[in-house]
């Protein structure tokens, strides 16, 4: 029998009651165009459209209300859950450090500016930036906010699933970008419940596909880190983190995609849609528009758009790259 997972439903429903006042609801858009050259209903989930144009909102939010307004905290992130933690924070009052790659999007980076918090720019990656969040964490007493290995997190990125069945019940599968998999978790966790039948399917950028490799290893394994569109994806994951049987429990497949591919669904979205987002949330799309999930006609699919925040230079040169023939 395997083992309980460690987040319930009910702490995703207590969490999108904790988390009122903060985030709001997105769009859920029908894609008239991607369905018909899907052959299946596809509706997107316009996460974009939060207010720190990304999902991590929710995540965040949840983690710093179940927190002392005294507790001081500090993150790290590509951009998007330290954009969450800042907007959080300035509600709830929470001191909070930052610590961002000094290669974040420049986009994300001039948003975190914008906040009243500790911002700290250090090393190439996600790895060198989570370390030293930690060292600050263990130095100075300050609680370690992780981007997805941490429960409250976890909840606070399931109500966007909350939000997409009360809109369509009907749901028969749902396809949702993969990091390190806080998203996927939250997503999963409450789809299952829901159903057991609903298909969960994860995306993540074939460059740096860390989750993939542990999934396919059944533990934390070393796995390429190349540069790629999807920033918020990359990077290694926690040897520890939660993520990883939870999704051994609730994915049904894992698809990884390539950065052509992103790129075409990041133009693709834009000339049908009038949407930007970034190459981490162009993801899912991605895999549909490269036809590599199957067994999807006839059905309602929901695509998960988790966030828009690109680099101006970024969009202008996959907008000036020839079109894939």
């Amino acid at each position: 029998m395997k083992p309980p997972l460690p987040i319930t439903p009910a702490e995703i429903v207590a969490a999108r009651h904790r988390i009122a006042g903060i985030v709001q609801p997105t769009p859920l858009e029908l894609s008239r165009p991607l369905s018909a050259l899907v052959g299946a209903e596809i509706w997107l989930k316009l996460e974009l459209a939060q207010v720190t144009g990304s999902f991590k909102l929710r995540g965040a939010a949840n983690a710093l209300r179940q927190l002392p307004p005294t507790t001081r905290v500090v993150a790290c992130s590509a951009g998007n859950h330290a954009l969450g933690i800042a907007h959080a924070a300035a509600i709830t009052g929470h001191a909070v450090t930052l610590v961002v790659p000094a290669t974040a999007s420049p986009a994300k980076i001039a948003a975190l500016r914008r906040y009243p918090v500790e911002l700290i720019l250090h090393g190439d990656g996600y790895a060198a930036a989570e370390a030293e969040a930690l060292r600050l964490a263990a130095t100075h007493g300050w609680q370690f906010v992780s981007p997805y290995n941490d429960p409250a997190v976890i909840a606070g990125q399931g109500t966007l699933a909350v939000e997409v069945w009360e809109a369509l019940p009907t749901a028969g599968t749902v396809i949702v970008a993969v990091g390190g998999g806080g998203l996927a978790s939250g997503v999963g966790i409450w789809a299952k419940a829901l159903n057991p039948r609903i298909r969960v399917i994860g995306v993540q950028a074939a460059a740096s596909a860390a989750m993939a490799a542990a999934l396919q290893a059944g533990k934390v394994v070393p796995a390429p880190d190349e540069p790629t569109l999807a920033d918020g994806l990359a990077g290694g994951i926690d040897p520890d983190t939660i993520t990883l049987p939870i999704l051994q429990h609730v994915l049904d497949e894992m698809v990884l995609v390539e950065e052509a591919a992103i790129a075409r669904a990041m133009r693709w979205l834009l000339d049908e849609h009038h949407l930007i987002a970034e190459g981490s949330a162009a993801v899912p799309l991605a895999a549909l528009l490269e036809g590599k999930i199957g067994n999807l006609r006839g059905q309602q699919v929901v695509a998960l758009i988790c966030g828009r925040n690109v680099a101006s230079a970024t969009l202008q040169q996959i907008l000036a790259a020839p079109p894939k023939v």
